[in-house]
C-alpha cells in the first residue's frame, strides 16, 4: 500500500530550489514518526533523495529515477527506473511512504490509498507543486488541532481513499 506524506501550502507549493520553504519542527517529528512505522520504507525521486543530504537512519530508501547511471553505495538504498518496479510495493499489505517530489507525487497519486498532509496556511513562492486532487475522493480519518506558530499556521490531516 502506498501512502503519501506531504506538506502543502495554500497555493499548492511544496518546495523550491530542491528544498523545503518552511521549517515546522512538529511536522518534521511527525514525518519521522510515521516513516519509522510499517515497512520503514520511503519512495522518492532522485532530487528528493539528494535534498535529504544523507540516507536517513533506520529506513529503506526506494529511489525512482530515469538516470541509469545513478548509484548510491548503501544497503538501505534501492534504485529503480520505472513505475512497474513499484508494483510489489503498491500491492503490498504493508505501508510504503511516498515522500516526493512533485513529479513522483503526480505519478503515484493514482496508486495511493492514504495521505498524511500538513496544510500550511500561507502562500509561498516555489517551483514544485503538489498535483491537483479531488478531496471528495478521500475521507478525513484524523486531524490535528489548528496549530498557530510564530511563523506559519498549519494543521496535520490524514486522509483515506474512499
Amino acid at each position: 500500500m502506498l501512502s503519501i506524506i506531504v506538506a502543502i501550502a495554500n497555493n499548492n507549493v511544496i518546495g523550491g530550489n530542491n528544498g523545503l520553504l518552511w521549517h515546522l519542527p512538529e511536522d518534521l517529528k511527525n514525518f519521522k514518526k510515521i516513516t519509522m512505522t510499517g515497512s520503514k520504507s520511503m519512495i522518492m525521486g532522485r532530487k528528493t533523495f539528494e535534498s535529504l543530504g544523507r540516507v536517513l537512519p533506520e529506513r529503506k530508501h526506494i529511489i525512482l529515477t530515469n538516470n541509469k547511471d545513478f548509484y548510491v553505495d548503501n544497503e538501505n538504498v534501492n534504485i529503480i527506473h520505472d513505475i512497474d518496479s513499484l508494483k510489489p510495493y503498491i500491492n503490498s499489505e504493508e505501508e510504503y511512504f511516498v515522500i516526493g517530489g512533485g513529479e513522483i507525487y503526480r505519478q503515484l497519486l493514482p496508486y495511493t490509498s492514504k495521505m498524511y498532509v500538513t496544510r500550511v496556511f500561507e502562500d509561498f513562492q516555489g517551483d514544485t507543486y503538489f498535483p491537483q486532487w479531488d478531496e471528495n475522493q478521500w475521507d478525513v480519518i484524523e486531524e490535528s488541532e489548528f496549530i498557530n506558530t510564530d511563523k506559519y499556521p498549519y494543521k496535520m490531516i490524514t486522509y483515506l481513499r474512499k
